[in-house]
């Protein structure tokens, strides 16, 4: 059973896309005119990239934008 789980791991982990980013989600306060503090997170806006050798990998749209950037240099 525990193969059988191990196996269905691996072919998920190849189907979804690695997070390959060390940056985290912020946090801070909500503040409504009475003041109330409500906590909140501000997420990453994670974008999936497919990378020349065929590896898809999350990252966040800025470091997307870099690489993508990067490709279009290197083709002129």
């Amino acid at each position: 059973m525990i193969k059988l789980l191990l196996g269905i791991d691996l072919l998920r982990r190849d189907i979804m896309a690695i997070k390959a980013t060390s940056k985290k989600p912020l946090f801070g306060n909500r503040r409504s005119h009475a003041l109330n503090a409500t906590r909140h997170t501000q997420k990453l806006n994670l974008q999936n990239v497919t990378l020349s050798d065929g590896t898809k990998v999350k990252v966040t749209a800025r470091e997307a934008k870099k690489y993508r950037k990067d490709i279009k240099e290197d083709e002129e």
